[in-house]
């Protein structure tokens, strides 16, 4: 799909855009001399290695070696595709993203274009049936029934709209008697677990009798729904099933929601359930999620510590709620850094969020949500309870069952912390049981850096510094001067001449849009973060410099090949008077 955008389109919305507003909404940055820094939000570190460029419209990290422009830190960051991806950040400025044909066969581009059409016509019908659902809540003629069981709830009408709460009557085919208009609307609505196919080859709603909660993506659109039955009927809580715009174990439901009401999300309290995370909002606590049945997963957990960097799972006190604390501590291991916490907190029998907050209220859930169990007291909780730690058996095993969780974890200042924790358990001569504990925990490879480069030849420091600051073009009078020059990346630098020749305002980060998915775009990624110390002002001198050289470089190379030409053919009037021309220069 990138190929159907526009390229000119990139452009102007890469141009519109300010790389640091944007990354600064989602990590915060603080200045350090021109450029702005942070921690790493691609990787684990204990510095800030992270930098944000202001005059490029470039990040880089020189501990992992991400970099990228805007589009790219959408895409990594919001774990977007590239299309996707433009479209958010146009839709961040008000620009509506056009298309066109690209350079694929017919048949690709037909193909690429249907699945776009197709999500997108997905995503307008599931926000249709959403707001149909809404509109039955006041119009169906059962509708107190699902009035009085919201109110029962202690919900009011606003928080009932925030979520977009909706109802369905108990019929078979109260919703596909309004969207099934034809085949192939009916073979859609199947496709995206609105409905059911029948026996006799007659589709039937998926939703009767049911208060509807429209689960929505990142960017707000309607991907699912979770169902509560009025009734006697099972399940208690019915789900969409997975299609090709939803997948349960990447969304999280109220995530949206929580970013409408908080401008600032500080943290995140995980539950089990649709109705907990509205009773809580409904209390004023706006900032829950739930994960959609599922044990809390690797990429949830990577959303959560994308947006906040304290996350608090609160689970029922039984043995079903603690299995699910400790698959989400497991899974969040290797994502816990230095800053960033998760911690646990486990309720009474009997009680859930929604119960709990609706009798006792905000403050109360509050101070208990304040109070909970950070990951490492947890992880010796759950351990060291099955050890005998008064004997050299029981401290051996529980040195083997520590081993593969710390394994995952990071090198921080927590891992660092829990192995000392875990020392002082073997009473005297712990200082030697660390050392011995420390070497047995640190069998993971070196955390990757990106702290060498390349040799700074003269062909890379040319092109770096293009990159920098395209307008040095302008002080070259002839950018064809050196298409007949032979040496490795010329044809590269050739490349860059002419893009910035035609595009007298283009920026660092536009360059570089023209070259994704091409090696050339790895190789310039490299070059924009080459260490080369030419100060600004001193840019256009030192790459005027270098592109003497270069010429330099083709009057040696032309006039070896017309001297050793002249001693075996000849050479023609013209060359004659070329290579007259080149020994005089």
């Amino acid at each position: 799909m990138a190929g159907m955008i526009p390229r000119q389109f990139i452009d102007d919305l890469l141009a519109r855009a300010d790389i640091v507003e944007l990354i600064d909404s989602r990590v915060p940055l603080k200045k350090a001399g021109k450029n702005y820094q942070a921690c790493c939000p691609f990787h684990t570190e204990k510095s800030p290695s992270f930098s944000v460029s202001q005059d490029k419209q470039f990040y880089h990290c020189f501990g992992c070696g991400e970099h990228g422009n805007a589009i790219s830190f959408l895409m990594e960051f919001d774990r977007l595709e590239f299309p996707d991806a433009v479209d958010e950040l146009a839709s961040h400025y008000g620009m509506t993203v056009p298309r066109e044909d690209n350079n694929q066969t017919p048949a690709q581009q037909k193909q690429q274009q249907k699945a776009y059409a197709q999500k997108q016509d997905d995503y307008a019908l599931m926000e249709q049936i959403s707001r149909f659902y809404q509109q039955q809540l006041r119009n169906a003629p059962d509708k107190n029934v699902a009035i009085d069981y919201l109110k029962g709830r202690g919900l009011s009408g606003e928080i009932v709209k925030a979520f977009g709460i909706g109802y369905i009557s108990d019929s078979w085919d109260g919703m596909m008697n309004v969207f099934a208009k034809n085949s192939a609307t009916t073979k859609q609505l199947v496709d995206l677990g609105m409905a059911i196919q029948g026996d006799k080859n007659k589709p039937y709603d998926r939703f009767r009798g049911r208060i509807q909660f429209p689960i929505r993506d990142k960017r707000g659109r309607v991907i699912g729904f979770g169902g509560r039955v009025l009734s006697d009927g099972t399940p208690k809580y019915l789900n969409s099933p997975e299609t090709r715009i939803y997948h349960k174990g990447q969304e999280l439901y109220g995530l949206y929601e929580a970013k409408i009401a908080n401008k600032q999300l500080e943290r995140l309290v995980v539950v089990e359930g649709y109705m907990d995370v509205v009773a809580l909002a409904q209390h004023g606590v706006t900032y829950a999620v739930a994960s959609l049945g599922t044990a809390t997963t690797p990429e949830q957990l990577q959303t959560l510590f994308r947006t906040v960097k304290e996350v608090v799972c609160c689970y029922d006190g039984d043995r079903a709620g603690r299995d699910a604390a400790w698959r989400a501590m497991d899974n969040a291991l290797p994502l816990i850094q230095d800053g960033y916490s998760l911690k646990f907190v486990f309720l009474p029998d009997g009680e859930d969020p929604d119960s709990l907050i609706r009798v006792q209220g905000q403050q109360a859930f509050e101070d208990i949500i304040n109070k909970a169990t950070p990951l490492s007291d947890f992880l010796f909780e759950h351990l060291l309870v099955q050890h005998d730690m008064t004997t050299a058996e029981g401290k051996a095993a529980a040195i083997n069952a520590f081993k593969p969780h710390l394994a995952k974890l990071p090198e921080s200042h927590l891992k660092d912390a829990i192995v000392t924790k875990l020392a002082n358990h073997f009473g005297s001569g712990n200082e030697q049981q660390l050392a011995k504990l420390n070497k047995a925990f640190s069998d993971k490879k070196p955390e990757k850096t990106v702290t060498k480069q390349g040799k700074i030849t003269p062909v890379r420091l040319a092109i770096a510094l293009l990159l920098e600051h395209p307008h040095i073009v302008n002080a070259l009078p002839d950018i064809s001067i050196l298409q007949h020059l032979n040496i490795p990346g010329i044809p590269l630098l050739n490349q860059l001449l002419i893009l910035c020749k035609q595009n007298p305002n283009v920026n660092s980060a536009q360059l570089i849009e023209n070259f994704r998915g091409q090696e050339e775009g790895k190789q310039l990624t490299k070059l924009m973060c080459l260490q080369h110390h030419v100060e600004p002002e001193n840019a256009e001198s030192t790459f005027l410099d270098v592109i003497e050289r270069f010429l330099n470089v083709f009057i040696e190379q032309r006039t070896e090949e017309l001297l050793s030409k002249e001693q075996i053919t000849g050479l023609s009037k013209l060359e004659k008077q070329e290579l007259h021309s080149l020994l005089s220069a």
